[in-house]
């Protein structure tokens, strides 16, 4: 709802042009902004206008108009003086504050719809009319993205996205939990095909070079019709997840690209407890440092050559293959073969999902 600041804004900067005082006064007879000095108007007056079938009144030199929303009486304006002069500037006052509460429960009201969209709280039919009356498209494809800062600076990100977007039609903010920015975003032929990969990395390195914010970036794929943004929305939100526990360095996480992270994020945590006893036992984790996890990981990232592995970590290639021997020894696995260390790789990913869910819980 709009507020009485902004409606005190409004009616100053209108006496400061015509130099005639105005006052907003609700239909409870309370003073909402007013630009008179030392000067109340009588309740009384107020709520006889109010009760009266007229538009606008003269009464005790002032003009009284009624400002209407949707029909009904929401304000009542004094325009100061009973000449032409003050009711042509009461009018003028009338129109803006009305364009300012339509403008303002226009963007109450789409925000919320776009907050019951994304929570699946609206029934099709629902989605078709009220899309409708906030002139909002239907068969636009659209793509949501899920913003997390650190250290909780959301508001400030928030107050940036609006900076970024805020000459781009379609494209809409919100948020549905005490953390994450949701912005959906309406796509065009003329967007290109990487247009949403383009745009998570916009956000990253404005919120970064602009606002010193380190920030992650998820988003879903793109839906064909507003009814579907919800779905969307759910996988930018597992994006989001599933970047937390396996892909930590990456600050853009799309939807498509989790690969077999999707899979084990949607286990159960029992059947991951029994998998990991089968391949490791009780103790055998425990065992394993992390100058020898960090070893593999980078053998990993090098496809499984020894060569180029150990010119990579400055270590003899005789280092590198005993801590390898070393791991098989304690695991029972060959990291040189590819089912080992396909194995020994999906095992890995599942001790980092259940160390997250142990951290939630």
């Amino acid at each position: 709802m709009i507020t009485n600041q902004v409606i005190q804004t409004s009616i100053d900067e209108l006496k400061s042009i015509t130099k005639v005082d105005l006052c907003v006064i609700d239909m409870d007879g309370i003073t909402v902004a007013t630009t008179f000095e030392n000067e109340t108007i009588s309740a009384e007056l107020i709520m006889s206008f109010v009760s009266s079938p007229a538009d606008s009144q003269i009464v005790g030199g002032y003009h009284m108009l009624k400002i209407f929303e949707e029909g009904e009486v929401l304000y009542i304006l004094v325009a100061k003086g009973s000449g032409t002069d003050a009711y042509m500037i009461g009018k003028i006052a009338v129109s803006q504050i009305h364009n300012l509460v339509v403008a303002y429960k226009e963007h109450f009201d789409k925000n919320n719809f776009f907050q019951n969209l994304l929570l699946d709280n609206l029934l099709l039919v629902d989605v078709y009319n009220r899309a409708k009356k906030l002139h909002i498209e239907m068969d636009v494809p659209r793509v949501v993205y899920l913003i997390e800062t650190q250290n909780d600076k959301d508001n400030i990100a928030m107050e940036m996205l609006k900076n970024i977007f805020e000459d781009q039609e379609d494209i809409y903010l919100t948020a549905v939990e005490q953390k994450n920015i949701i912005l959906v975003k309406g796509l065009y032929p003329e967007d290109g095909e990487n247009a949403v990969e383009h745009t998570a990395q916009v956000i990253v390195d404005m919120l970064n070079s602009e606002a010193m914010l380190v920030a992650k970036v998820a988003y879903g794929t793109v839906v064909p019709s507003l009814k579907e943004v919800s779905k969307s929305y759910k996988e930018a939100k597992m994006a989001l997840d599933v970047g937390k526990i396996f892909y930590t360095e990456k600050s853009i996480i799309a939807y498509n690209t989790l690969g077999i992270g999707r899979l084990i994020y949607q286990l159960p945590i029992n059947l991951c407890r029994i998998f990991i006893n089968e391949i490791f036992g009780e103790h055998v984790l425990d065992e394993i440092d992390e100058e020898t996890l960090s070893t593999v990981q980078k053998f990993f990232d090098n496809n499984l050559n020894v060569s180029e592995t150990s010119r990579q970590l400055f270590v003899h290639r005789n280092t590198l293959v005993y801590r390898i021997e070393k791991l098989h020894q304690a695991t029972g696995l060959d990291i040189r073969t590819f089912e080992d260390a396909m194995t020994f790789k999906i095992a890995m990913m599942v001790v980092n999902y259940m160390k997250y869910i142990d951290a939630q819980e």
